[in-house]
């Protein structure tokens, strides 16, 4: 089932694709096919895309992770949207498989921050033609920026010095877009748990858990979507 807030439809799952990450990246002794998920959100004042998909790539790097694209196109005709209603686009980072479909928005504002732009524009960081392409209109952030009323841009460092969330907020709690955040939603439930702990006075040692945790737990996040995981996490309470 397509995870929904309570007005049933502001945020839509778009199914992107997959790649397969070798056994030498998954910490095992087998390769791992990982999701590619966009998510569509729809909001008072238009359509935001979160994530864009795969791109195109070099032939070393095609080889490596053996994607398999699912056309944009496609996937938000499936969801009841055409490209050119989309309004804004927020990428949570600029890997190739997270703004390979940025270019099919020429013109339109891309959200990223500030740093994860000057990265994406070095070396041997991204792939430079699906982030300077013609049309290319980003608005660049510095930390968190509500960018829209009750829909806000949050700095989740960690995969990339520049990765970033987007929060919805609503009555009863909110959604959280962590893109690569964490790879998987039981890493951020751990994380969870382990500020719970030390909260309640766990003694050390516990794990560490990212600084920004503490910023998205102030947002009281009932459901939390990722970029390569479709499993959701959920506060415990909400299966009582």
């Amino acid at each position: 089932m397509t995870p929904q807030l309570p007005d049933r439809g502001t945020v839509r799952r778009l199914d992107l694709g997959y790649f397969i990450r070798p056994a030498t990246e998954t910490g095992g002794s087998q390769p791992r096919v990982e999701p590619v998920l966009g998510y569509l959100v729809r909001h008072e004042r238009g359509l935001l895309l979160f994530d864009t998909g795969i791109g195109a790539v070099d032939a070393e790097t095609e080889a490596h992770y053996r994607p398999a694209r699912r056309d944009l196109r496609v996937a938000l005709t499936s969801a009841g949207v055409s490209p050119d209603s989309i309004d804004v686009v927020v990428n949570c980072h600029l890997h190739f498989d997270h703004c390979g479909g940025n270019a099919l928005f020429a013109g339109r504002p891309i959200v990223v921050q500030q740093t994860e732009l000057a990265a994406a524009r070095g070396p041997d960081y991204t792939v430079p033609h699906l982030v300077d392409f013609a049309g290319a209109r980003y608005q660049e952030v510095r930390g968190e920026l509500e960018l829209w009323p009750r829909l806000w841009i949050i700095p989740t460092p960690g995969h990339s010095d520049g990765h970033q969330s987007l929060v919805i907020r609503e009555r009863d709690g909110s959604v959280v877009l962590a893109g690569q955040a964490h790879d998987f939603a039981f890493e951020f439930g751990a994380g969870q748990l382990a500020r719970r702990a030390a909260a309640e006075g766990a003694s050390p040692p516990l794990p560490e858990s990212p600084a920004w945790l503490e910023r998205i737990a102030a947002f009281d996040p009932r459901r939390v979507l990722f970029a390569h995981d479709a499993a959701v996490w959920e506060p415990a309470e909400l299966f009582g």
